[in-house]
């Protein structure tokens, strides 16, 4: 069996198995969506999958409504700092009051566990990436973009090595080394240890 098999059937054991685990959450996380901003509940997003194929992403809102809009064309300011920041925001005042916890918590990309089921992304993989984030950081950092080409070369993941050797205080540059390393490497024993690293992961923010 190849590591793409074994890895799949990884893949399906564990999603599958957080989908029942969490199931009150299905029910309980929208509903608190919708009391604490509204409509719509879920949030897709369009994201750079293998082999460079674009992928509709899922997850629970945590952000207003229409805040790409207000990040690229509405606000400047927030769109030099989002991106002088390596594409990140310290202090995202897009984020609703909810938002800020399902993000602390890692609660709102659970629908992710939907993409897995489809096999557009995988458990374990390196971060589902925005296409003009590529173009542009690979535009700034020339150095990147042979690693970029090994992160296309494999699915995206939920979790990842820089998910969990320092989350979003990971600069772009370090951030495509580590995801570039990963891609290369294809070791199950690999996955199944940051499977065990995440969760506390996830916890630490909080």
């Amino acid at each position: 069996m190849t590591y793409e098999q074994q890895k799949r059937i990884l893949d399906l054991i564990v999603a599958l198995g957080l989908i029942v685990a969490f199931l009150p959450f299905w029910a309980i996380v929208p509903l608190l969506v919708w009391i604490d901003s509204g409509w719509p509940v879920f949030f897709t997003h369009t994201r750079v999958g293998k082999d460079g194929k674009h992928i509709k992403l899922y997850k629970f809102r945590s952000m207003v409504q229409d805040a790409d809009i207000i990040l690229h064309e509405k606000n400047p300011e927030l769109l030099k700092e989002f991106k002088k920041n390596d594409w990140k925001l310290e202090h995202d005042p897009r984020i609703t009051r909810l938002g800020k916890v399902l993000r602390a918590l890692t609660i709102d990309e659970f629908p992710q566990l939907l993409n897995v089921l489809r096999g557009e992304m995988s458990m374990i993989g390196p971060r589902a990436y925005v296409q003009k984030e590529l173009d542009e950081q690979t535009k700034r950092y020339p150095e990147t973009r042979e690693l970029v080409k090994a992160i296309m070369s494999v699915k995206p993941g939920i979790t990842g090595p820089w998910q969990v050797s320092g989350r979003n205080d990971v600069p772009f540059v370090q951030r495509a080394k580590m995801d570039a390393d990963y891609a290369r490497q294809k070791s199950l024993l690999n996955d199944i240890l940051i499977l065990a690293k995440t969760p506390r992961a996830m916890i630490s923010r909080w």
